[in-house]
């Protein structure tokens, strides 16, 4: 190694050491990495490696080297590692119920649940350690005192947040056993042709983009994943769904429902930010972009939870309505269709 080389080595700072497991089988390091850096894309990482900033026991590689066990992979950066530490931030909650053990929040679109990559203030977990002391963590969990589960940023709706240990293993249980009642309202593109059904196909993170999941119909790869859904109300061009999760995957529903065909209303990162159903003229392209600027966001929300008190014993039940986007861009979509039947009538 040059002198050159060694002074910009010593000018990067170690972001990531990985120990290759004893069990691992001969896998490139790209897609090595894929799955240990979950939100970083491919590409990125390809590019890393090229750049020398991934060495595998302290040797620069290629992408296509293979990872081999009691290998160690380090990931180095020119910038100094973020602290990480969580900082309490005076953000309010919309606490729909709170008790000794337990709270439901109403979640806003536009809040991310918890600290990560790219976010790392203004969530939900740094309002909660705000305004609670103490709150628990799940093994493997660290950095999200309170969290049995999480929704989307762009999702709106409620959480159920534990504040003790009890409560918190109480609580996961139910959520392991898929006994706890998960229901989502959403807006999608087009008239689902039964009125209910069941979406049970596996879900995994696509093998071009680590930010999307996939669906994998077969089996072959991914986590069973299940979906069942009722259409409430048809809008000729779109519809709105009740969905019930049986199971909590990553984008679970966004991605069910683009596989069968319906994408939700203004997911860009599923499809929905285009017009995929009605005559393109451009009134209608225009009452179109006009709705998805009201809600500039995924239509989804987690209308209603259920679940057995884990130190009371007794099931309780949350609602919550609509939030003003998706009820304004209901309102209009409801509208648009009477007034063509009217039309047409």
């Amino acid at each position: 190694m040059q002198e050159d080389e060694l002074q910009e080595d010593n000018d990067l700072y170690e972001h990531h050491r990985i120990e290759v497991d004893p069990g691992q089988k001969p896998l490139r390091l790209d897609r090595f990495l894929m799955d240990k850096l979950p939100n970083v894309s491919r590409t990125k990482i390809q590019e890393g490696i090229k750049e020398g900033f991934v060495k595998v026991d302290e040797e620069r590689v290629k992408s296509n080297y293979k990872v081999r066990p009691g290998e160690t992979v380090t990931v180095v950066l020119p910038e100094p590692p973020r602290d990480e530490d969580l900082v309490p931030e005076n953000i309010p909650l919309n606490i729909v119920y709170e008790d000794t053990d337990l709270l439901v929040v109403n979640k806003p679109a536009g809040m991310v649940v918890h600290p990560a990559y790219q976010n790392w203030s203004g969530t939900l977990v740094n309002a909660l350690v705000y305004h609670f002391n103490n709150l628990p963590e799940m093994e493997g969990n660290a950095g999200r005192p309170g969290l049995v589960h999480r929704i989307d940023k762009d999702t709106s709706g409620l959480l159920v947040i534990a504040k003790t240990e009890k409560a918190l293993n109480g609580l996961a249980r139910q959520f392991f056993d898929h006994s706890i009642e998960r229901t989502y309202y959403a807006l999608v593109w087009g008239e689902p042709k039964a009125q209910k059904g069941t979406i049970d196909a596996h879900l995994g993170r696509s093998l071009k983009d680590r930010r999307v999941t996939d669906t994998f119909p077969e089996g072959d790869f991914g986590r069973p994943a299940i979906t069942h859904y009722e259409v409430i109300k048809e809008l000729r061009y779109v519809s709105l769904v009740k969905c019930n999760l049986e199971t909590g995957r990553t984008h679970q529903i966004r991605a069910h429902m683009k596989y069968i065909g319906h994408p939700i209303f203004n997911d860009a990162t599923y499809g929905g930010d285009k017009i995929l159903k009605g005559t393109p003229f451009s009134k209608y392209k225009t009452f179109v972009q006009n709705c998805f600027k009201i809600i500039p966001r995924q239509a989804l929300h987690a209308r209603s939870l259920g679940f057995v008190h884990p130190v009371k014993g007794e099931y309780m039940q949350f609602e919550c309505e609509l939030p003003d986007d998706f009820a304004r861009v209901l309102e209009k979509w409801d509208n648009y269709v009477n007034t063509l039947d009217g039309i047409s009538g």
